[in-house]
């Protein structure tokens, strides 16, 4: 930042300001100690200015540079604090600031250097100032100055600034240094100049208009200023005006001069608004209006009186000519039948006849001087004031015009006007005479008849686009452009209610600006209230009746009236269009008259309405038909046959132009669990969500089809690299699952695998291609892959895949499935606590069947329901036979399947299981793997706490590898974490392994959880467990799992070891 320090006046206030400051800088700092030592929060001068001194005295005693920060700090100005030596002892905060330093590096800116030294060693640019500043300070310390300032500017970036710099000795019984301040006086300056240019501005205005200015003392005695115009119209000089403030009110006419003298003697109060005339010093009369009015300074006390005259002969000399004129005028027409007015040059009111004021039912008082424009013509006919001005700019002698005037009552007549200029004697334009017929009946039978014609001319019109069999859309623009072309409405829509049912949305229209049409958009897009809101079109949907508005001007009743007015529209009808009993649209005609739509034009519209209703009907059902043999009713995506004719015209392409493309078919996972959890509405919501957004990831619904209850396909007409089809597929799968779907109250995340086709390798046919993907597909979800590319050899595995789905319901009804049982102990003392129940297929000729390969095939067909529930029961009758044969009965954990758990009847069927005696509920525990939990977690906890409720008990199963948060798992109804296998096998692999596990069970602790580790195999892994707190184990250390009569004969019988 540069400082250019410009010597100039010193601002007096400003002065004595500092030079208080200063004052109290010394008593304060005296009088330190006396004041903090009685905790006395502030000290307060004279004029009422607070220094901050809380809790002084524990702060200010540590040093006396913190004593002195303290007290300058307090002080609204940039202070620095010399010694004798003029050497800087000590900044305040402001100063910091003004300096442009860091407080944060550098908190004791500016403390030890030579401030004289910087003054002198100033730059050329600065060096007169500088060396003045450097003087002042010295003359100060030395004690040959109380007081020294300097006015300069500081160059900041672009901006200039100005400050005020004073310098005051700091003396308590012997010379100590000096106090230099620095105030922001930036804004003074500014408005110093402002002020200046205002005056400027004022004056060079005022010496240019024709009135005349005045400006006096708030006595009006005292002129201070007076335009040049004032020689002109006064005939007197500007000099004698100056010499004697008064002689203005003494030039006034004698029958006004008392007038004026007594309301210029209460100007600085109610101000001055009067005409009145003047004598000049050559004896002209003149009249002038002048209006005064008093300027008030901050505290609202006037000041100033500013007045400006007006010379306003040339008009009154007009009106005096006028009303002789009227008066003759008056005579003539006193008798006849006919309406009379005559306007001045602005339209006002300065004669009228007895028959119009008859007609109008107005007196002659208030009628007279009133704006004919505003008190008589209807916004429709806002043109006719200009037109007045137009002919009177034209001076055309005579002009004939028609409109309606608007009476006391609210009424509105037709008339005929005959129209004359009117002069003065010199000739001058001085307004209009208007001689009126009132022809209100004649025109209404004339319109009548104008009417009805319209209203047939559109009813035929209309018939004819019927007959001619056009689709929905082309009838609906048809119809409008009839009724505007050969109705002559000034415009027509048609709008319709939209898919949902809440909103009305206009499908066509005729004459209607953009503008317009988007106005009536938004509005019926934000209809608040009833149904539909509070619109014609609205009200005539809900009450299936028509709705007119005969005069939208002044009715109050619609929320849109008064925005017609820039529109030329005085009249709306609103008919609307009903099928089966229930309007499904409205049509609005818009006439440019008020009162158009009376009894004999409502009937032929509502028959046309009729009409429009019946063909849209039969063209709805004509569509419909098609529709649903090429679309998808739920989804309003193409169906499988529209795709397949799709897809065939790409293949054709493909074959022109020599490029291949890809056919995807995608499986949306688990979907049956949805409907049978949430039921069939749901599943209706989800997959139409699913379709809007498969349409927006393809970017062109054409591509997109439904194909199957739960299966879509997509087109890609051209491709390239395999590899990049890869990617495509991968970041689609990617930002579907991670999609959030709302479904009422849940929240869904759904996965997808994908089967993919690639013509020409797979096929040259489009239902080859189709069949093709669905054998990719199958194949991709036997290998729990997410996507797969077909291949030959894919159809003779899925072969297999059919077989093992085939032999699995074969299995459940055979009775094939066996319940093994795998132990689980107590880690400290190696006792038995309970069994895990796991389900093996036991094939009549393979044997056991590993888990791997038929759980996934039976999660995938929905079979684990019946296989689960086969499991609950199995384990229930084991576990009572134990009991009541005396053996070891000890809990069974059963693992349920997501599909279990949304099953409504889930909680039922548990119910049943356990019954209600000899407390068989403690011989079941239900294990829910943490992913089946987090997947709807507000009906998971319900239904758990109700199966808690039974007397089961819960566990989290392969906790740790879900996405559970610790919000919800303190709210789940649980008993015990099953820690995951593959975190007890990381124990032994380095310290991270060991932190997870310590991890979970210190969570468990603290949530009071039963702790169980799955999957240990050595000593090693369970020493470590029973070290960190952990409660059971189950594991291969201990035993594998067995079939059900060698895990009695081992574990439950008397001689087996506990």
């Amino acid at each position: 930042m540069t400082k250019r320090p410009v010597r100039g006046a010193v601002d007096a206030d400003a002065a004595e300001e500092l030079v208080r400051l200063a004052s109290v800088l010394c008593q304060t700092d005296t009088r330190l100690d006396e004041l903090t030592s009685h905790e006395i929060d502030s000290v307060l001068d004279e004029h009422g200015h607070v220094f901050l001194l809380r809790h002084a005295q524990t702060h200010l005693r540590k040093n006396e540079a913190a004593k002195q920060a303290a007290i300058i700090n307090a002080l609204p100005a940039h202070i620095a604090l010399l010694d004798a030596q003029g050497l800087i002892v000590s900044v305040n905060e402001g100063w910091r600031r003004f300096a442009g330093a860091s407080m944060l590096h550098n908190p004791g800116w500016g403390v030890g250097l030579d401030y004289l030294r910087i003054c002198d060693e100033a730059s050329v640019a600065d060096a007169p100032a500088g060396h003045a500043i450097g003087a002042g300070i010295r003359a100060v310390l030395s004690g040959k100055e109380k007081l020294f300032s300097i006015e300069y500017a500081c160059l900041s970036g672009r901006e200039q600034r100005w400050f005020l710099l004073t310098v005051t000795p700091l003396v308590l019984d012997r010379p100590l240094g000096a106090v230099v301040m620095h105030i922001d006086i930036t804004g003074r300056r500014v408005s110093q100049q402002n002020l200046f240019d205002s005056e400027s501005r004022f004056r060079q205005m005022a010496e240019t208009i024709d009135d005349v200015f005045f400006l006096s003392d708030a006595s009006g005695t005292l002129m201070i200023y007076v335009s040049p115009a004032f020689e002109r119209v006064w005939g007197r000089t500007r000099e004698s005006l100056y010499a004697d403030p008064q002689s203005w009110i003494r030039s006034a006419h004698p029958e006004d001069r008392p007038d004026v003298a007594r309301r210029w003697g209460d100007v600085g109060h109610a101000g001055f608004d009067h005409e009145f005339r003047i004598v000049r010093a050559d004896d002209q009369v003149r009249w002038i209006h002048l209006r005064a009015y008093p300027l008030l300074n901050e505290k609202g006390v006037a000041y100033r009186i500013a007045a400006v005259a007006t010379d306003i002969t040339p008009r009154k000399v007009a009106t005096r000519k006028l009303r002789e004129s009227e008066r003759r005028f008056s005579d003539l027409l006193r008798d006849v039948h006919l309406a009379s007015v005559m306007l001045d040059v602005h339209g006002t009111i300065t004669f009228c006849n007895d028959y119009f004021l008859r007609l109008t039912g107005w007196e002659a008082g208030q009628v007279i001087g009133q704006n004919w424009f505003e008190r008589f013509i209807p916004w429709q006919y806002n043109g006719d004031k200009n037109a007045f001005s137009r002919h009177l700019a034209k001076q055309l002698e005579s002009w004939q015009r028609e409109n309606q005037i608007v009476t006391r009552s609210g009424e509105r007549r037709r008339m005929r006007w005959s129209n004359s200029l009117l002069r003065s004697e010199e000739g001058e334009l001085i307004g209009s005479a208007s001689i009126g017929e009132d022809i209100t009946d004649q025109h209404a039978a004339e319109l009548k008849i104008r009417h009805l014609n319209r209203v047939y001319a559109v009813s035929s019109g209309i018939g004819g686009l019927i007959l001619r069999g056009l689709d929905r859309d082309e009838l609906f623009r048809e119809a409008c452009r009839v009724a505007v072309e050969a109705g002559g409405f000034r415009m027509a829509w048609i709008g319709m209610i939209d898919a949902e049912g809440t909103r009305i949305v206009p499908v066509a229209s005729a004459a209607m600006s953009e503008e317009h049409l988007q106005e009536i958009t938004m509005r019926l897009r934000k209809a608040e209230g009833l149904w539909l809101g509070e619109t014609p079109a609205a009200r005539a949907i809900r009450e299936r009746r028509p709705i007119v508005t005969n005069d939208l001007q002044s009715n109050t009743t619609t929320t849109s009236g008064h925005r017609y007015r820039r529109y030329g529209i005085g009249s709306v009808a609103t008919f609307p269009i009903i099928v089966d009993d229930a309007a499904i649209g409205m049509l609005s005609f818009y006439a440019d008259e008020t009162d158009y739509f009376h009894e004999e034009e409502m009937k032929l519209l509502g028959d046309l309405s009729a009409e429009i209703a019946f063909a849209v009907d039969h063209i709805g059902k004509a569509q419909k038909l098609n529709y649903l043999a090429y679309y998808d009713s739920l989804t309003g995506l193409a169906n499988r046959a529209l795709f397949l004719e799709r897809v065939a015209q790409y293949v054709r392409s493909a074959i022109d132009s020599g490029h291949r493309l890809a056919v995807w078919l995608i499986d949306i996972e688990r979907f049956k669990n949805v409907n049978d959890m949430l039921g069939q509405a749901a599943g209706d919501a989800l997959l139409r969500q699913v379709g809007k957004w498969l349409t927006r990831s393809a970017g062109d619904v054409h591509l997109l089809a439904r194909v199957g209850p739960d299966l879509f396909a997509v087109v890609l007409p051209v491709i390239r690299e395999s590899g990049d089809l890869d990617r495509l597929i991968e970041k689609n799968l990617d930002d579907f699952t991670g999609h959030s779907f709302q479904i009422n109250n849940s929240v869904l995340r759904l996965a997808a695998k994908v089967g993919c086709s690639k013509f020409p390798d797979d096929g040259v046919d489009a239902n080859v291609l189709l069949r093709h993907a669905e054998v990719a597909l199958k194949k991709a979800k036997i290998r729990g892959e997410r996507y797969l590319w077909y291949r030959p050899q894919m159809s003779e595995k899925l072969s297999a895949h059919l077989m093992l789905e085939s032999q699995l319901r074969l299995a459940l009804e055979r009775n094939e499935f066996v319940l093994h049982y795998q132990p689980k102990v107590d880690l400290s003392h190696r006792m038995l606590t309970g069994a895990e129940a796991l389900i093996r297929w036991n094939h009549p000729r393979r044997g056991l069947v590993a888990p791997s390969e038929f759980i996934p095939v039976l999660e995938e067909t929905g079979l684990i329901h019946q296989v689960g529930a086969w499991a609950l029961q199995r384990a229930m009758k084991d576990f009572r036979r134990w009991r009541d044969s005396g053996l070891r009965a000890v809990p069974i954990s059963v693992n349920v399947s997501f599909i279990q758990l949304r099953r409504r009847s889930f909680v039922e069927e548990v119910a049943q299981l356990v019954g209600s005696g000899l407390n068989a509920a403690d011989g079941l525990e239900l294990e829910i793997t943490e992913s089946v939990m987090m997947s709807s977690v507000m009906q998971t906890i319900d239904t758990l706490r109700a199966v808690r409720g039974l007397g089961v008990k819960i566990a989290i199963d392969d906790f740790g590898t879900g996405f559970s948060s610790l919000n919800y798992l303190s709210r789940l109804p649980v008993d015990i974490l099953k820690i995951d296998r593959s975190f007890v096998n990381d124990m032994t692999t380095g310290p991270q392994g060991i932190a997870v596990v310590t991890t979970i069970i210190a969570l468990a602790k603290s949530l009071r959880l039963k702790l169980v580790a799955e999957g240990v195999e050595t000593e090693e892994q369970a020493r470590l467990l029973t070290e960190h707190g952990c409660d059971e184990m189950q594991g291969f250390l201990f035993s594998r799992d067995l079939p059900v009569d060698l895990f009695e004969a081992k574990f439950l019988c008397d001689e087996a070891p506990a």
